[in-house]
Protein backbone atom coordinates (compact mmCIF):
# COMPACT_ATOMS: atom_id res chain seq x y z
CA UNK A 1 0.00 0.00 0.00
CA UNK A 2 1.45 3.43 -0.68
CA UNK A 3 2.34 5.62 2.35
CA UNK A 4 -0.04 8.71 1.20
CA UNK A 5 -4.03 7.49 1.44
CA UNK A 6 -4.80 10.15 -1.31
CA UNK A 7 -1.96 9.08 -4.02
CA UNK A 8 -3.52 5.55 -2.82
CA UNK A 9 -6.95 6.42 -3.36
CA UNK A 10 -6.13 8.05 -6.71
CA UNK A 11 -4.51 5.07 -8.35
CA UNK A 12 -7.06 3.22 -7.11
CA UNK A 13 -9.80 5.41 -9.33
CA UNK A 14 -7.53 5.08 -11.78
CA UNK A 15 -7.35 1.68 -11.89
CA UNK A 16 -10.71 0.66 -11.32
CA UNK A 17 -12.29 3.11 -14.04
CA UNK A 18 -9.30 1.79 -16.59
CA UNK A 19 -10.40 -1.90 -16.03
CA UNK A 20 -14.31 -1.17 -16.26
CA UNK A 21 -13.99 0.87 -19.78
CA UNK A 22 -11.82 1.10 -22.21
CA UNK A 23 -8.96 3.13 -21.36
CA UNK A 24 -9.24 6.71 -23.35
CA UNK A 25 -12.79 6.92 -22.04
CA UNK A 26 -11.76 6.36 -18.71
CA UNK A 27 -9.37 9.34 -19.09
CA UNK A 28 -12.41 11.27 -19.85
CA UNK A 29 -14.47 10.45 -17.35
CA UNK A 30 -11.51 11.01 -14.55
CA UNK A 31 -11.38 14.66 -15.92
CA UNK A 32 -15.09 14.88 -15.79
CA UNK A 33 -14.80 13.82 -12.29
CA UNK A 34 -12.44 15.86 -11.42
CA UNK A 35 -14.26 18.72 -12.68
CA UNK A 36 -17.52 17.87 -10.83
CA UNK A 37 -15.59 17.50 -7.36
CA UNK A 38 -13.95 21.20 -8.23
CA UNK A 39 -17.52 22.82 -9.18
CA UNK A 40 -18.70 20.89 -5.70
CA UNK A 41 -15.72 22.24 -3.70
CA UNK A 42 -16.09 25.71 -4.49
CA UNK A 43 -20.16 25.51 -3.80
CA UNK A 44 -19.80 24.21 -0.78
CA UNK A 45 -16.93 26.57 0.33
CA UNK A 46 -19.07 29.34 -0.70
CA UNK A 47 -22.05 27.84 1.55
CA UNK A 48 -18.77 27.68 4.38
CA UNK A 49 -19.05 23.91 4.66
CA UNK A 50 -15.21 24.30 4.65
CA UNK A 51 -14.67 20.34 5.68
CA UNK A 52 -17.45 19.18 2.58
CA UNK A 53 -15.25 21.43 0.07
CA UNK A 54 -12.06 20.61 1.60
CA UNK A 55 -13.09 17.01 0.82
CA UNK A 56 -14.22 17.69 -2.13
CA UNK A 57 -11.13 19.40 -2.92
CA UNK A 58 -9.01 16.36 -2.12
CA UNK A 59 -10.99 13.69 -4.82
CA UNK A 60 -10.60 16.32 -7.38
CA UNK A 61 -6.56 16.36 -7.17
CA UNK A 62 -6.34 12.81 -6.32
CA UNK A 63 -8.01 12.05 -9.54
CA UNK A 64 -5.17 14.73 -11.25
CA UNK A 65 -2.34 12.71 -8.86
CA UNK A 66 -3.58 9.52 -10.17
CA UNK A 67 -3.71 10.69 -13.86
CA UNK A 68 -0.06 12.18 -13.62
CA UNK A 69 1.58 8.89 -11.39
CA UNK A 70 0.25 6.54 -14.39
CA UNK A 71 1.54 8.03 -17.16
CA UNK A 72 3.76 5.87 -19.37
CA UNK A 73 7.12 8.13 -19.97
CA UNK A 74 8.90 4.70 -22.33
CA UNK A 75 5.66 5.60 -24.47
CA UNK A 76 4.83 9.10 -24.00
CA UNK A 77 8.31 10.63 -24.44
CA UNK A 78 7.58 14.67 -24.10
CA UNK A 79 4.17 14.11 -24.29
CA UNK A 80 3.96 12.13 -21.33
CA UNK A 81 6.56 14.82 -19.34
CA UNK A 82 4.06 17.76 -20.35
CA UNK A 83 0.90 16.29 -19.32
CA UNK A 84 2.80 15.59 -16.32
CA UNK A 85 3.79 18.91 -15.52
CA UNK A 86 0.15 20.13 -16.55
CA UNK A 87 -1.58 17.67 -13.82
CA UNK A 88 0.86 19.05 -11.14
CA UNK A 89 0.73 22.73 -11.95
CA UNK A 90 -3.42 21.91 -11.69
CA UNK A 91 -3.27 20.63 -8.47
CA UNK A 92 -1.03 23.23 -6.94
CA UNK A 93 -3.31 26.09 -8.51
CA UNK A 94 -6.66 24.26 -7.08
CA UNK A 95 -4.26 24.08 -3.29
CA UNK A 96 -3.08 27.87 -3.58
CA UNK A 97 -6.60 28.84 -4.62
CA UNK A 98 -9.16 27.32 -2.46
CA UNK A 99 -10.02 29.43 0.53
CA UNK A 100 -8.59 32.42 -1.65
CA UNK A 101 -11.40 35.85 -2.48
CA UNK A 102 -10.08 34.83 -5.78
CA UNK A 103 -11.47 31.19 -5.86
CA UNK A 104 -14.44 31.56 -8.28
CA UNK A 105 -12.08 32.89 -10.83
CA UNK A 106 -9.13 30.66 -10.22
CA UNK A 107 -11.30 27.57 -10.42
CA UNK A 108 -13.50 29.08 -13.53
CA UNK A 109 -9.91 29.01 -15.14
CA UNK A 110 -8.60 25.46 -13.97
CA UNK A 111 -12.30 23.88 -14.83
CA UNK A 112 -11.40 25.66 -18.24
CA UNK A 113 -8.09 24.09 -18.77
CA UNK A 114 -9.34 20.60 -17.73
CA UNK A 115 -12.80 20.78 -20.25
CA UNK A 116 -10.26 21.35 -22.93
CA UNK A 117 -8.08 18.80 -21.80
CA UNK A 118 -10.74 16.30 -21.32
CA UNK A 119 -12.49 17.46 -24.90
CA UNK A 120 -8.62 16.71 -26.46
CA UNK A 121 -8.90 13.15 -25.34
CA UNK A 122 -12.45 12.86 -26.33
CA UNK A 123 -11.81 14.05 -29.95
CA UNK A 124 -8.62 11.17 -29.66
CA UNK A 125 -11.10 8.55 -28.49
CA UNK A 126 -13.75 9.07 -31.45
CA UNK A 127 -10.90 9.64 -33.99
CA UNK A 128 -9.28 5.90 -32.55
CA UNK A 129 -12.71 4.37 -32.51
CA UNK A 130 -13.78 5.47 -36.19
CA UNK A 131 -10.37 4.46 -37.83
CA UNK A 132 -10.66 0.98 -36.02
CA UNK A 133 -14.70 1.01 -37.63
CA UNK A 134 -13.46 1.87 -40.81
CA UNK A 135 -10.17 -0.74 -40.88
CA UNK A 136 -12.95 -3.31 -39.53
CA UNK A 137 -15.12 -2.11 -42.42
CA UNK A 138 -11.93 -2.65 -44.62
CA UNK A 139 -11.34 -6.20 -43.60
CA UNK A 140 -14.47 -7.68 -44.90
Amino acid sequence: MTQNPAAYRANNAYRSAAVAVPPLQAVVMLYDGAITFLQKALEAHEAKRFEEGQAHLTRATAILRGLSHNLDFTRGGAFADRLYKTYNALIMACLRSYGRPQARESFRRIVASLTELRDAWKYVDETTAKAKAAESAARR
